[in-house]
């Protein structure tokens, strides 16, 4: 029986694949390449880079195997097919929350409050989940402006 931690976790992160399926759903296609400034990424590389750090960081967390592991010679935010549809852009960026949750529902509770480290930083593993949520909601963020140049409207936030 997982614990209400791992319940809250678990919603949490559903509820954060749901709005960036939404957030894709929403953009025009032809907007999936958008960039507000040469030197930013585009609105699908936004999402590409959002699901590659979701499973850097769930790998770390949970011991798992990065199934798009750099050092490997995976660069996703490269793979210019994960930016020319919609389709295999939301079948990446689900599967990158699925995967996330997946750690988080065959993770042993006791284990999160346990170190490891992270680059140069060492912090419990429900501090890096928490780093993980937080730098999707840093890029997701990024793009409802996207939609605000394009004078569109983004989704909602659905916080709650």
């Amino acid at each position: 029986m997982p614990t209400k931690r791992i319940t809250d976790l678990v919603a949490e992160w559903t509820r954060a694949k749901a709005g960036a399926l939404e957030f894709i759903d929403a953009i025009p296609d032809n907007l999936l390449g958008f960039k507000p400034a040469p030197e930013v990424f585009s609105f699908a590389v936004q999402y590409v880079h959002i699901a590659s750090a979701n499973y850097f960081f769930a790998s770390a967390v949970f011991g798992l195997e990065n199934p798009f592991d750099k050092s490997k010679g995976f660069e996703p935010e490269k793979d210019e097919a994960l930016q020319a549809g919609k389709a295999a852009l939301k079948t990446f960026v689900g599967d990158s929350y699925d995967f996330v949750i997946g750690g988080l529902v065959s993770v042993d509770p006791a284990t999160l409050d346990e170190d490891v480290l992270f680059h140069k930083w060492t912090m419990s593993k429900v501090s890096m989940i928490g780093k993980a949520l937080e730098h999707h909601a840093h890029h997701r963020g990024q793009t409802a402006a996207y939609f605000r140049f394009n004078g569109l409207t983004p989704p909602a936030e659905h916080l709650f």
